[in-house]
């Protein structure tokens, strides 16, 4: 008889990372199994040929040479017989939820890293039995009981885990530990180590640094000085080290806002735009910052005798930009107040937050097409502020003397009356 003891570390972790498989397809085989069971189908923003962008497809798709990213015309020229299936967003978050319900069964130490993922930290768990014990019947339970496929990582921390998730699909379970690393990872390439990107990899392959083996024995000193303090982690991460937590999911804020309260009275609307483009600014950054987009766009206004008055707007898509949450936050206080009278206090409140990764498919392929671009350049802009401040990008509009620009300054600005998450009040 085996002693369970024996399967678990004296020290250290046991993580498993439970990543379904073909998630959105395979959630719409569940549900219509008659329709889509082993056939080739793919879920796409569109099903329209000329803007359709295929986000995901099913494994049988992909023996076909589907894959993401295809327009959904291209698919349609692979494989003529392609299923293309409309996103359903609310099926997708119950079955979500679902797969999450079973896991967190067995521990209650469950970190969600997007609608189809999550980690679980197992090291108290030895009453279900061994890792290899947990694993299976979490696969076997969501098969069961709701139909899915999902592959699982076992390993003594989360870099391992997903990497072990990934070896086998769909419906792998992988042990990882860590001195199994230099056979099986060190003759991969860089880009193959979970969070290192193609960017990334080039600039080590310029170091003559190609495969992870090569990453984990190159100098420590060196990789600090190319890369930061990122370079001391990729040295970490290459000989399968990671300390990180399983933090414990918590409910995303229902909301992120931002009110200032005015030095003095403003009343002029080239005041009140300015003080828009920079409460916008900083609300977009926030939202960035936990990975969401909004759909409504809801402003306050106060005025010198107390009164507030608030008003929203729901946008046809999702957003995360703060062009389009100051053009909406702008529209809405022309609509809804009167010019002129004097204001005490602004703010701008975004609700109906959704997940980022969920909202993808809600792109057509123009947007598709500009979004990288887009989205490249606001990170830069981004990771130029954490490190140098909030003025250290700044547009036109944002500067000058009056009351708006107090707002990015932490130590002189209005006070916020906005309740939020105190992880941002620590990000403030």
């Amino acid at each position: 008889m085996k002693n369970i003891e024996d399967y678990y570390p004296t020290k250290g972790r046991v993580v498993l990372h439970v990543d379904m498989n073909a998630f959105y397809c395979s959630v719409h085989e569940a549900e219509e199994p008659e329709k889509y069971k082993d056939q080739p189908t793919a879920v796409a923003g569109s099903v329209e040929l000329r803007k359709g962008v295929i986000v995901t497809c099913s494994y049988t798709a992909r023996r076909m040479g589907i894959s993401t990213g295809m327009t959904v015309s291209q698919g349609l020229k692979k494989c003529p017989q392609l299923i293309v299936i409309s996103p359903d967003f609310h099926l997708y978050r119950k079955y979500s939820k679902a797969f999450m319900a079973i896991a967190y069964s067995y521990t209650p130490l469950l970190q969600a890293v997007s609608i189809d993922e999550c980690y679980l930290d197992i090291t108290g768990s030895k009453q279900f039995g061994t890792p290899l014990d947990i694993a299976q019947a979490i696969q076997s339970r969501v098969a069961s009981e709701l139909g899915l496929p999902c592959s699982i990582g076992i390993a003594p921390n989360k870099l391992l885990a997903k990497m072990a998730s990934d070896m086998k699909k769909p419906r792998g379970i992988t042990v990882l530990r860590i001195r199994d690393v230099p056979a099986l990872l060190w003759d991969k390439p860089c880009s193959d180590l979970f969070g290192i990107g193609k960017k990334t990899a080039e600039k080590l392959k310029r170091l003559s640094i190609y495969t992870i083996g090569q990453l984990a024995a190159a100098d420590e000193h060196l990789l600090v000085e190319r890369f930061g303090v990122n370079g001391y982690w990729m040295k970490q991460a290459a000989n399968g080290l990671d300390d990180s937590p399983v933090v414990e999911e918590r409910d995303k804020n229902k909301s992120i806002g931002h009110t200032t309260t005015m030095p003095r009275d403003i009343s002029d609307m080239e005041d009140v735009q300015r003080v828009m483009l920079n409460i916008a600014d900083q609300v977009a950054r926030r939202l960035r910052r936990q990975n969401l987009v909004a759909q409504t766009i809801q402003i306050t206004i106060r005025t010198p005798d107390m009164v507030t008055v608030t008003r929203s707007q729901t946008l046809g898509n999702v957003t995360e930009s703060a062009e389009e949450i100051y053009r909406e936050a702008c529209d809405l206080y022309r609509r809804h107040f009167r010019g002129g009278k004097p204001v005490r206090l602004l703010g701008i409140t975004l609700q109906n937050l959704l997940p980022k990764e969920e909202a993808a498919l809600q792109l057509d392929l123009f947007e598709y097409e500009k979004q990288p671009k887009k989205e490249s350049l606001t990170k830069v802009m981004d990771m130029l502020r954490d490190k140098f401040g909030e003025d250290a990008v700044l547009t036109a509009g944002m500067l000058g003397d009056d009351p708006s620009t107090l707002i990015r300054n932490h130590k002189i600005r209005g006070t916020s009356l906005q309740k939020v998450d105190i992880r941002e009040n620590q990000e403030e």
